[in-house]
Protein backbone atom coordinates (compact mmCIF):
# COMPACT_ATOMS: atom_id res chain seq x y z
CA UNK A 1 0.00 0.00 0.00
CA UNK A 2 1.13 3.63 -0.98
CA UNK A 3 1.63 6.23 1.90
CA UNK A 4 -1.23 9.11 2.18
CA UNK A 5 -0.34 12.31 1.16
CA UNK A 6 -1.60 13.59 4.98
CA UNK A 7 -1.41 17.13 4.33
CA UNK A 8 -3.65 16.93 1.78
CA UNK A 9 -6.15 14.59 2.09
CA UNK A 10 -8.24 13.90 -1.19
CA UNK A 11 -10.49 10.74 0.47
CA UNK A 12 -12.16 9.38 -3.11
CA UNK A 13 -8.55 8.51 -4.39
CA UNK A 14 -7.42 6.85 -1.06
CA UNK A 15 -11.01 4.90 -1.27
CA UNK A 16 -10.24 4.07 -4.54
CA UNK A 17 -6.67 3.02 -3.89
CA UNK A 18 -8.50 0.89 -0.74
CA UNK A 19 -11.10 -1.15 -3.16
CA UNK A 20 -8.44 -2.24 -5.68
CA UNK A 21 -6.50 -3.57 -2.77
CA UNK A 22 -9.23 -5.38 -1.61
CA UNK A 23 -10.12 -6.06 -5.04
CA UNK A 24 -14.05 -5.37 -3.90
CA UNK A 25 -16.34 -5.62 -7.69
CA UNK A 26 -18.31 -2.52 -8.72
CA UNK A 27 -21.62 -4.40 -8.45
CA UNK A 28 -20.50 -5.34 -4.63
CA UNK A 29 -20.60 -1.48 -3.78
CA UNK A 30 -23.22 -0.36 -5.57
CA UNK A 31 -25.83 -2.64 -3.54
CA UNK A 32 -23.76 -1.87 -0.46
CA UNK A 33 -23.90 2.06 -1.10
CA UNK A 34 -27.08 1.67 -2.80
CA UNK A 35 -25.49 4.11 -6.33
CA UNK A 36 -24.57 3.68 -9.45
CA UNK A 37 -21.47 2.85 -11.06
CA UNK A 38 -21.49 6.90 -12.44
CA UNK A 39 -21.82 8.05 -8.79
CA UNK A 40 -18.91 5.72 -7.48
CA UNK A 41 -16.59 7.09 -10.00
CA UNK A 42 -17.61 10.49 -8.87
CA UNK A 43 -17.08 10.05 -5.77
CA UNK A 44 -13.54 8.32 -6.48
CA UNK A 45 -12.66 12.17 -8.01
CA UNK A 46 -14.21 13.67 -5.18
CA UNK A 47 -11.51 15.17 -3.31
CA UNK A 48 -14.09 15.07 0.33
CA UNK A 49 -17.47 13.40 0.84
CA UNK A 50 -19.87 13.92 3.00
CA UNK A 51 -19.17 12.12 6.80
CA UNK A 52 -22.04 9.89 6.29
CA UNK A 53 -20.86 8.71 2.81
CA UNK A 54 -17.00 8.07 4.64
CA UNK A 55 -18.81 5.97 7.17
CA UNK A 56 -20.77 3.62 5.38
CA UNK A 57 -17.10 3.58 2.74
CA UNK A 58 -15.66 2.89 5.89
CA UNK A 59 -17.99 -0.33 6.79
CA UNK A 60 -17.55 -1.76 3.28
CA UNK A 61 -13.71 -1.46 3.58
CA UNK A 62 -13.51 -2.21 6.94
CA UNK A 63 -11.00 0.15 7.21
CA UNK A 64 -11.65 3.49 9.41
CA UNK A 65 -11.23 6.27 6.87
CA UNK A 66 -12.02 9.00 9.79
CA UNK A 67 -8.91 7.46 10.85
CA UNK A 68 -6.45 9.59 8.32
CA UNK A 69 -8.31 12.96 9.24
CA UNK A 70 -7.38 12.53 13.04
CA UNK A 71 -3.51 11.88 11.90
CA UNK A 72 -3.68 15.32 9.70
CA UNK A 73 -4.69 16.63 13.14
CA UNK A 74 -2.32 15.05 14.94
CA UNK A 75 0.53 16.34 12.39
CA UNK A 76 -0.94 19.68 11.70
CA UNK A 77 -3.26 21.52 13.87
CA UNK A 78 -2.06 24.10 16.17
CA UNK A 79 -0.94 23.31 19.60
CA UNK A 80 -4.23 24.19 21.99
CA UNK A 81 -4.06 27.71 23.94
CA UNK A 82 -3.32 27.93 27.17
CA UNK A 83 -5.93 30.33 27.93
CA UNK A 84 -8.43 28.23 26.44
CA UNK A 85 -10.33 26.46 29.78
CA UNK A 86 -10.42 30.27 31.12
CA UNK A 87 -12.19 31.41 27.79
CA UNK A 88 -14.24 28.88 27.18
CA UNK A 89 -17.60 28.72 28.32
CA UNK A 90 -18.61 25.04 27.32
CA UNK A 91 -20.32 22.37 29.27
CA UNK A 92 -17.25 20.05 30.57
CA UNK A 93 -19.90 17.35 29.09
CA UNK A 94 -19.16 18.80 25.67
CA UNK A 95 -15.48 18.73 25.74
CA UNK A 96 -13.75 15.73 24.05
CA UNK A 97 -10.50 15.24 24.72
CA UNK A 98 -7.98 15.23 21.94
CA UNK A 99 -5.56 12.12 22.36
CA UNK A 100 -2.18 13.08 20.58
CA UNK A 101 -0.90 9.16 21.14
CA UNK A 102 -3.19 7.50 18.22
CA UNK A 103 0.02 6.75 15.86
CA UNK A 104 -1.05 4.57 13.07
CA UNK A 105 1.32 2.65 10.56
CA UNK A 106 0.24 5.44 7.98
CA UNK A 107 1.69 7.97 10.29
CA UNK A 108 4.68 6.42 11.17
CA UNK A 109 5.26 5.63 7.44
CA UNK A 110 4.63 9.48 6.47
CA UNK A 111 7.27 10.73 8.85
CA UNK A 112 9.72 8.17 8.16
CA UNK A 113 9.45 8.98 5.01
CA UNK A 114 9.92 12.66 5.30
CA UNK A 115 12.99 12.00 7.06
CA UNK A 116 13.96 9.47 4.67
CA UNK A 117 13.67 12.18 1.78
CA UNK A 118 15.45 14.75 3.52
CA UNK A 119 12.60 16.65 3.55
CA UNK A 120 12.78 17.49 7.87
CA UNK A 121 15.95 16.09 10.18
CA UNK A 122 14.82 14.36 13.09
CA UNK A 123 15.09 17.83 15.59
CA UNK A 124 12.57 19.63 13.11
CA UNK A 125 10.02 16.56 12.89
CA UNK A 126 9.90 16.34 16.96
CA UNK A 127 9.52 20.08 17.03
CA UNK A 128 6.98 20.42 14.44
CA UNK A 129 5.09 17.60 14.45
CA UNK A 130 5.06 17.31 18.37
CA UNK A 131 6.18 13.60 18.57
CA UNK A 132 8.51 12.57 21.40
CA UNK A 133 12.20 12.08 20.91
CA UNK A 134 11.77 8.44 22.35
CA UNK A 135 8.78 7.77 19.76
CA UNK A 136 10.33 9.03 17.12
CA UNK A 137 13.37 7.00 17.73
CA UNK A 138 11.54 3.81 18.27
CA UNK A 139 10.04 4.05 14.86
CA UNK A 140 13.14 4.52 13.31
CA UNK A 141 15.03 1.58 14.73
CA UNK A 142 11.70 -1.10 14.24
CA UNK A 143 10.59 0.23 11.16
CA UNK A 144 14.00 1.87 9.24
CA UNK A 145 14.05 0.18 5.11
Amino acid sequence: MKTFDLKNIHIGSIIKQRIIEAEIEASRICNFLKCTEEEIENMYNAKSLDSEVILRWSKLLKYDLFRIYTQHLILFAPPANANYKDTANIQQSLRTPFRKNIYTKELIDFILDIIEKGEKTKLQIIEDYRIPKTTLYKWLSKYKK
